[in-house]
């Protein structure tokens, strides 16, 4: 069993939704799910939140959040989780934020670097994790990891 098939069929024993806000891997999680029979009765829908623009004026990102803490941080990551339960209605959401590559490093956050934001049942969370390989490696281990994550929040392992 994949990993979005396992989210799938956790969420619908749970008789909850969930959503993604996706910055770096611009879709790359929804579209393993979409691709799980049934994910339609869980998965409420998701964000592409690609600028900074985006995460302030459609998930409601403070600006001063990623003035005081940049856009990869575990700051925005949480206030983008939080802000897609309230834009999309979903019960969980997962949002990633981070650095692809295979430019873009910031001061103490090089490429590879991931900040992974929730909510869920009222509470935020969040890790930060560091990847390596090419830019669609770190992508794609992104996308592992917040599917992992969910699969995590529903056995109530966070």
């Amino acid at each position: 069993m994949t990993n979005a098939e396992h989210v799938v069929k956790l969420y619908k024993e749970k008789g909850l939704t969930f959503g993604f806000a996706e910055s770096l891997t611009g879709g790359m999680i929804s579209s393993e799910i979409v691709g799980v029979p049934g994910a339609s009765e869980v998965f409420s829908g998701s964000v592409v939140c690609y600028t900074n623009d985006v995460k302030i004026n459609v998930l409601g990102v403070p600006e001063t959040v990623i003035g005081e803490h940049t856009e990869v941080s575990a700051e925005c990551a949480e206030a983008m989780a939080e802000g897609l339960c309230k834009v999309i209605g979903c019960d969980t959401s997962v949002a990633v934020t981070g650095i692809a590559g295979p430019t873009g490093e910031l001061p103490g956050k090089p490429v590879g670097t991931v900040y992974f934001g929730f909510h869920t049942g009222g509470k935020n969370g969040s890790f930060r994790r560091n990847f390596s390989g090419s830019r669609l490696e770190v992508r794609e281990m992104t996308a592992q990891c917040a599917l992992e994550t969910l699969i995590k929040i529903a056995e109530g392992k966070i």
